[in-house]
């Protein structure tokens, strides 16, 4: 499936240490396992510093795939796009 953009979600993320990636993405009731990390996209370079870097992560979960972005200037987690099926 396609991913399909949406307004940006705020998401509590659990980070796995042993593997260096997320493990688990809350989005308000619902619950995501992640199981692969299809690419990770680092846009420090892309963006002024005034509106700080991110860290994009394509992700596949146990619903479908993921957009997660770690906004660093704000410190949050945010779900910028789900797979329809999610």
């Amino acid at each position: 499936m396609a991913l399909v953009k949406i307004n940006p979600v705020s998401a509590r993320v659990r980070w796995d240490r042993s593997h260096n990636r997320p493990a688990t993405i809350r989005i308000g009731e619902r619950q995501l396992t992640v199981t692969t990390v299809q690419a990770v996209r680092d846009e420090v370079a892309a963006f002024r510093p005034e509106l700080g870097p991110r860290v994009t992560y394509l992700l596949g979960t146990d619903a479908g795939d993921a957009s997660l972005v770690f906004d660093a200037r704000r410190r949050r987690w945010y779900v910028e796009a789900l797979d329809q099926a999610a």
